[in-house]
């Protein structure tokens, strides 16, 4: 591994975990309640190890082909596998195979999916339900279930084995400012949390808004760019 890059890597993800103390502390929060994830999608293996070699323990991919990939090259690592992209009901089962939490569960049938691969990998899968934060409910074209549908996303898993019930994860809509859309994710967590009080994960914020999501009472944070720079262009 070039010095060069472990350099960058290394000054980035300390940068990145000095924003969260700050961020933490302006809210009046424990640091050591908001979890980093490391968003990997397009980086070498070899910047993975450096990541966990700077105690980077939680790593996420958005593509199942990646995570499989990865995954496979790096089982001497104990790394807490986070699956950020959307599911297709078809790779859900797999998906399973390889990821600890997926925080991008959309319906019903992507829950029952995710439940059967657990079942069949002998795994137990941490589950957010994705919530759309468009203003004007689901379709805002980043994903998510309306507000007003996440209660029988929630039951499904929540009454499915070998997946867990976490809370919900967002997107926020890149047309709004990520204050008030984080703060109507906070909303559903609450309503969330008052009938699955276990549920209380609150996905939320990438490298430009993650102060805006802790704010608003994020749990953990995906942070890409911020810790690793520009993705590679893909041939």
């Amino acid at each position: 591994m070039p010095d060069g890059r472990r350099q960058e890597i290394s000054g980035r993800l300390a940068d990145v975990r000095q924003r969260i103390d700050r961020a933490c502390a302006d809210a009046g929060k424990d640091a050591g309640h908001v979890t980093l994830v490391v968003v990997t999608k397009t980086w070498p293996v070899s910047d993975l190890r450096l990541l966990y070699e700077l105690g980077a323990r939680d790593l996420g991919e958005n593509r199942l082909r990646e995570l499989e990939e990865k995954a496979g090259q790096l089982t001497d690592l104990d790394i807490r596998w986070h699956f950020v992209g959307q599911v297709q009901s078809n790779k859900a089962a797999k998906v399973a195979r390889y990821a600890d939490v997926v925080h991008s569960v959309d319906s019903e049938r992507v829950a029952l999916k995710l439940s059967g691969g657990a079942h069949r990998f002998d795994r137990t899968v941490d589950c957010l339900v994705q919530v759309s934060l468009d203003a004007a409910g689901a379709g805002s074209g980043r994903g998510g279930v309306s507000h007003d549908d996440v209660d029988p996303v929630a039951r499904a898993l929540d009454s499915a084995g070998q997946v867990r019930l976490r809370g919900v994860m967002g997107v926020a809509p890149l047309d709004e400012d990520p204050g008030g859309a984080y703060a109507r994710l906070l909303e559903t967590s609450r309503q969330l949390t008052s009938a699955y009080p276990h549920a209380g994960w609150v996905s939320a914020g990438m490298s430009d808004d993650f102060e805006a999501a802790i704010a608003a009472g994020a749990t953990h944070v995906r942070v890409g760019s911020a810790v690793l720079g520009a993705r590679p262009v893909l041939g």
